[in-house]
């Protein structure tokens, strides 16, 4: 069964734990967006992640509903499940959810996988990383202390960079810098590769988090102020939902 967020026929997966989803995140996907001429974007919390054992601090269910909020206004945004806890417990791979989802697009449609440069440059950890690049796109966005400068050093064994851009499979929107590359993996087969250098979205989920458990410490039984990071719908959740406010 198709996943019913899946609309138009050029898509991007843009998973993560979302935990909470933030102005940063919505900036990203915008500029994937534009850049690519994306049809639509699935934001996708992750159940259990392989490279974080500890799991997330909200639970699935709260990260689904803020992501939701997060997005409610934005029609070529959707929120998609794929990505939820399964029943065994297995942690999601990447690379599965792709293959998934890839399947699932109307014929002669495009996935991508959107992510951030501090996710791409985990890349060589990741669950047969060197095979994610050839099953969707990636596009890359850069990070502040995330330079998307030595590429090659983060590429998982067997894949490399051609030195010369490939042409763009769209023109490009003169707000967005778009760098357009090839990968190939061992065999030669070849894949473009997309960057988003010039985002300097200095957002952390971690340290939204950590001053919102300040705020609580400081002012116990207060609910903290609207964060200026998050969608107001979000901060609002958060409140509401006592998230965050514990270590």
């Amino acid at each position: 069964m198709a996943d019913p967020a899946i609309q138009g026929s050029r898509v991007a997966f843009f998973g993560g734990s979302f935990d909470p989803p933030h102005r940063g995140h919505l900036a990203v996907a915008h500029a994937a967006r534009a850049a690519l001429q994306l049809d639509s974007v699935l934001f996708a919390p992750v159940g259990a992640q392989p490279l974080k054992p500890h799991g997330s601090t909200a639970g699935f269910a709260d990260r689904v509903a803020m992501t939701r909020l997060a997005i409610a206004n934005e029609p070529a945004f959707a929120v998609s499940l794929v990505d939820a806890p399964t029943p065994t417990g297995r942690p999601n791979y990447t690379i599965d959810t792709l293959e998934r989802l890839r399947d699932e697009l109307p014929g002669g449609g495009t996935l991508f996988c959107l992510m951030g440069a501090d996710s791409f440059h985990g890349l060589r950890q990741w669950h047969r990383g060197a095979e994610i690049p050839f099953v969707a796109p990636l596009i890359v966005a850069s990070r502040p202390g995330q330079p998307l400068t030595d590429l090659a050093s983060a590429l998982p064994p067997g894949l490399s960079i051609d030195p010369e851009p490939a042409l763009p499979g769209a023109a490009q929107p003169a707000h967005v810098h778009l760098r357009c590359l090839t990968l190939r993996n061992a065999a030669g087969a070849a894949t473009p590769f997309y960057l988003l250098p010039g985002l300097h979205i200095d957002i952390s989920a971690s340290q939204i988090r950590s001053q919102i458990r300040r705020q609580a410490q400081a002012a116990p039984g207060r609910q903290p102020p609207e964060h200026e990071l998050l969608p107001p719908a979000v901060s609002d959740y958060i409140a509401t939902h006592n998230l965050y406010r514990q270590s």
